[in-house]
């Protein structure tokens, strides 16, 4: 299940890389107060609100606008075409 899981992770990132050529990907997995595990995977762009910190971090700038719709759905296909 840990090796389907981080599979499944890094075709999210490798998605994500494809979509958006960010500057960088974070990676974060958590699992504090409640025993369970859910991973973050986060593109990272020179101008995004929180670059070069983490985004948990305080705001350096306002954030860009994008739609996000537009976005979603094409994550979504590549996503799907990678899973088959």
């Amino acid at each position: 299940e840990r090796a389907h899981l981080l599979r499944v992770v890094m075709q999210v990132e490798a998605a994500l890389r494809d979509l958006l050529e960010p500057q960088k990907i974070n990676l974060a997995s958590l699992g504090n107060l409640t025993p369970h595990l859910h991973w973050h995977v986060i593109p990272r762009f020179v101008d995004d609100p929180h670059f070069p910190y983490p985004v948990w971090g305080a705001r350096q700038r306002e954030p860009r606008r994008k739609n996000a719709h537009d976005f979603h759905t094409a994550l979504a296909a590549k996503l799907v075409s990678g899973l088959g």
